[in-house]
């Protein structure tokens, strides 16, 4: 790992530590801890982390981002860094520089479309927008009636929002756009397409399905350690160790998949076709890993896992959500198989092997 990306993940890890601690949040019931938590990840440039210095961000590298995301997975933030992050990313592309606060992107489901009129002005809906109420302005892919695509920033005021919320209670809203007019609209780099926008998502969520999962065996590894049940802790049963050998298992294979396609990533210079292969795998594989481990985790922790004041839920719940991000992992299987049978798989694996 880059000396850059230590220091970049360092400083997330501490921020997280510091202002994002679960049992915390977990007994705020105001949402007191958001404000001092934002305004820290600002002033350390992490929001915008992925946009060019001379386009209002930090420069970092795509692999710092990513570490980032991971760390952010492992303390389960729930403040929209993944979507500013991605949305400061999404108009990079295009050359447009990024104001200040939370952002988030459109569309983020590959069945949405946004639809740029004649007179310049976009017209949609979106749905499952993550963040979308917290959000001061929104990045838009959307489509021209000539085929081209072009990358757009919206202020977030202009459209229709409904308020909708994920099954980890976090903001997932439907955000319609009426003939809204852009503050900046760019046409986007050639080859650039709403797929290449969702499997960049995909991974972004991958990584923290990922960071949930590893938080997850923790929690899990250390209640059985500290729980007695029959004179024993529970960590000696082997039905016990058994399940945590599982739960083992899939945050292993969760973070090798996710961390192989953000390297695919940081290392390709287009989404080729080794890129989609990575990306659409990982997500399909984090998002299996989703639903296992949290189900194992709870079966560890027992009628307590369910309870609203313990933190498992925190986890459990968001990477469950995470899981229909940007193209869920029926979406991507079914998307995998398309381009398997059209190309070949002897011609499209060698690919993946050879990274």
């Amino acid at each position: 790992m880059a000396e850059s990306e230590n220091i970049v993940v360092e400083t997330a890890e501490k921020i997280f530590a510091d202002l994002a601690d679960a049992q915390t949040i977990n007994s705020d019931k105001t949402g007191s801890w958001k404000a001092p938590l934002w305004q820290a990840l600002s002033e350390a440039g992490l929001p915008l982390a992925w946009v060019p210095d001379d386009l209002g961000g930090s420069g970092a590298s795509l692999a710092d981002g990513f570490g980032v995301l991971n760390a952010a997975g492992r303390f389960a933030i729930a403040v929209p860094l993944a979507e500013t992050m991605l949305a400061g990313w999404l108009l990079a592309q295009a050359k447009i520089a990024c104001p200040d606060g939370e952002m988030t992107v459109i569309p983020a489901s590959p069945k949405d479309r946004i639809t740029l009129n004649a007179d310049g002005r976009l017209s949609g809906r979106a749905r499952g927008v993550p963040f979308a109420k917290a959000a001061k302005h929104v990045a838009v892919l959307a489509h021209g009636n000539n085929g081209g695509i072009s990358i757009a920033l919206v202020d977030a005021a202009k459209g229709r929002i409904e308020a909708g919320l994920n099954v980890g209670y976090d903001n997932s809203d439907t955000v319609t756009l009426d003939k809204v007019e852009p503050i900046t609209i760019k046409p986007a780099p050639k080859g650039f397409d709403q797929a290449t926008l969702m499997l960049m998502g995909g991974v972004v969520r991958s990584l923290q399905i990922a960071g949930a999962l590893e938080a997850m065996l923790d929690i899990s590894v250390r209640y059985s350690n500290e729980r007695v049940a029959f004179e024993k802790k529970i960590s000696k049963f082997q039905a016990v160790q058994h399940n945590l050998a599982r739960l083992a298992g899939e945050s292993a294979a969760a973070l090798a998949a996710a961390t192989s396609a953000a390297d695919a990533i940081a290392n390709a210079t287009s989404f080729d076709d080794a890129v989609y292969l990575e990306a659409a795998s990982a997500k399909i594989r984090c998002a299996e890993a989703a639903e296992k481990g949290g189900a194992i985790a709870h079966q560890v922790h027992g009628a307590i896992g369910f309870t609203i004041e313990h933190i498992l839920h925190r986890y459990s719940l968001r990477a469950l959500a995470w899981r229909d991000d940007f193209g869920s992992e029926s979406h991507w299987a079914v998307e995998l198989g398309k381009r398997v049978a059209a190309r070949g798989a002897d011609e499209l694996w060698p690919l993946v092997a050879s990274r």
